[in-house]
């Protein structure tokens, strides 16, 4: 009997210890935020990869328009317009791709420079939070 309850008080203290010392690790995150669209707008390359896009979407709609006016059948001619939007997304997400990994180093060098542990969008926040979205933007001119 006296075993069972030194037993209980000790793990008793080890929780107490271990939810202490969880605490005080949950205290030390400095919480930053960023607006990540205004990151992307403002990113060197923007201006030049709008236009990669624009010139992308444009091919396929040509591309799609071309093969629609060829095709009688109602069903392929949606089958049609589907696998053009689909390939016209795609190639979207392929120009965009550099700039977002672009974007992710540089909060992710800021970050760790003002000792950030966590960024969030700036639009999940109801207050509180560093906004490091200028400093993104200024890291990301200076490797743009």
């Amino acid at each position: 009997m006296v075993q069972v309850k030194k037993m209980t008080k000790i793990f008793l203290l080890v929780f107490a210890i271990s939810v202490f010392a969880a605490g005080t690790a949950f205290a030390q995150d400095v919480i930053g935020c960023i607006d990540m669209d205004k990151i992307m707008f403002q990113h060197p390359k923007m201006e030049q990869t709008l236009q990669q896009v624009k010139a992308a979407v444009e091919a396929k709609e040509n591309e799609m328009r071309a093969a629609v006016e060829k095709e009688p059948d109602d069903r392929k001619k949606q089958e049609i317009f589907n696998a053009k939007r689909m390939e016209a997304a795609n190639e979207e997400r392929r120009l965009m791709e550099p700039l977002l990994k672009d974007a992710d180093l540089a909060i992710r060098t800021v970050a760790n420079a003002k000792k950030i542990t966590v960024v969030v969008d700036k639009g999940a926040v109801l207050f509180g939070g560093l906004d490091i979205t200028e400093d993104v933007i200024l890291e990301l001119k200076k490797k743009g």
